[in-house]
């Protein structure tokens, strides 16, 4: 049976990996995914495949690379689990001049390393189930305890962020 998950990419269209999501899309039917969508220019990519996430994830990150030659690295979700974790936001989701995050965490570890960094001046951080929640004053972002912490090289791999607003287009997307 199919199902139907969320395909986020880590660090496209950002730092020099540009890439068309037509051809994004193009590649991943290719992959042989089927119902295949992309979403804004950030890496946001709906599928349905028969396989397991762990599946996905592999198969995806196999054709990104081989498509696009570059350190491809996605984290994937069931649409069902995606919904689950926006409805679980804990704090108030729009909240004047400032952004409400998502960062999605494959590996437990990097979640807790995360999950215990301290908040910078009004940024608000909780653990979620395979997530860490947070929101920051607008402008403020790039500042964040967050945000200074991803950038480093070890968290490639099994970190990405998205802004609630866009977690709501791809569930919308379904």
């Amino acid at each position: 049976r199919m199902t139907r998950y969320a395909v986020f990419l880590r660090g496209v269209n950002v730092g020099g990996v540009n890439l068309k999501m037509a051809d994004v899309a193009e590649t991943f039917r290719q992959a042989g995914f089927e119902d295949v969508k992309t979403l804004l220019a950030s890496g946001n990519v709906v599928v349905s495949s028969s396989a397991k996430a762990a599946t996905v994830r592999t198969k995806a990150e196999a054709a990104l690379r081989e498509s696009f030659g570059y350190d491809a690295w996605v984290l994937v979700y069931p649409m069902a689990e995606l919904q689950t974790i926006s409805t679980d936001y804990p704090f108030v989701r729009e909240v004047e001049d400032h952004h409400s995050y998502i960062t999605f965490v494959s590996d437990p570890e990097v979640l807790d390393e995360l999950a215990a960094l301290d908040p910078v001046g009004d940024e608000v951080i909780t653990r979620g189930h395979g997530v860490l929640y947070w929101q920051v004053a607008r402008g403020d972002t790039l500042g964040s305890a967050i945000s200074k912490t991803m950038g480093k090289k070890r968290y490639k791999s099994s970190t990405t962020t998205r802004n609630l607003r866009t977690v709501e287009k791809v569930l919308a997307a379904e």
